[in-house]
């Protein structure tokens, strides 16, 4: 064996240095590659076209409470697979899917904590978890979120993002949608605020019930905001839609929000309408 031979061989057993896959992010707006550290100093904003990415509930609650105030309330304990459905998977299998995908229970948590010293009850969506789909565990979470502001005397905050109904659970994901309402109305019988915070994307049945009953309509800057998609209105009426139609810019154009904020100002944002809403009632 010459020695060219020798060479040849010993560099084909050598692997390959490989890249972390977490490094780069590309971004969903433009379509540039971003580092991922820049991205999250910039709040998960993209620094070149301003698109809002799509977060958790676990960096939002660190972004917008208080440091050393979040305390996760426990997740409800709810059926999880009552109709025993079935199509191309399990539902139970799917349901294990998310769970380990995204380290969560289900899509909706819920946290009590402090904005700018505003005792506030959070809840935020996940999207990642099943589409953010609303079933008998986000009703459940979203009544008790409402339960633990009554208690405590101070706002329910919410952050939507779903893709509508949990179709897994069929009617029983649909009566949340009254359940929400209910609970929206002891709020406001107690005399406490009800903020929503619509995120990319907020539609189906969750905007049909408890994003839209907000005494505060805030979005991020281009979330998708509606009830059926576009392509579906559009076959319906038989027109086509203008653009930006169910974007939050649209939306606030036409009276259906109070605002659109961006990420970098929503904490400053919400813990001023919080104190004008409870009468600068800080936390003790």
């Amino acid at each position: 064996m010459t020695w060219l031979n020798s060479v040849r061989n010993a560099l084909a057993f050598r692997t390959k240095k490989e890249t972390p896959d977490n490094l780069w992010h590309k971004c969903k707006g433009c379509g540039q590659m971003i580092f991922t550290r820049e991205l999250e100093e910039n709040l998960y904003v993209c620094p070149k076209c301003e698109h809002h990415e799509r977060i958790g509930p676990k960096i939002r609650f660190d972004q917008m409470l208080d440091e050393g105030s979040c305390q996760l309330l426990p997740a409800p304990k709810v059926p999880e697979d009552p109709l025993k459905f079935r199509d191309s998977k399990k539902y139970a299998d799917r349901i294990k899917a998310a769970r380990t995908a995204t380290a969560e229970p289900d899509a909706l948590l819920n946290a009590r904590g402090t904005i700018l010293g505003h005792r506030v009850v959070m809840g935020v969506q996940d999207f990642a978890f099943m589409g953010g789909s609303m079933g008998l565990a986000v009703g459940e979470a979203f009544v008790r979120g409402v339960e633990a502001a009554i208690a405590d005397r101070c706002p329910y905050l919410i952050f939507t993002a779903a893709g509508g109904a949990r179709m897994q659970e069929g009617i029983l994901s649909l009566m949340q949608m009254p359940r929400s309402t209910v609970a929206i109305q002891m709020l406001h019988d107690a005399g406490l605020p009800y903020i929503v915070v619509l995120t990319d994307p907020t539609t189906g049945g969750v905007t049909a019930s408890y994003a839209m009953l907000g005494d505060i309509q805030i979005a991020e800057p281009g979330a998708l905001i509606g009830f059926a998609g576009q392509r579906v209105i559009e076959s319906t009426i038989r027109e086509k839609l203008p653009e930006g139609f169910q974007r939050a810019e649209y939306l606030l154009d036409h009276g259906m929000l109070d605002m659109v904020v961006h990420r970098r100002d929503l904490r400053e944002r919400l813990g001023q309408v919080i104190g004008y809403l409870c009468g600068q009632r800080a936390a003790a």
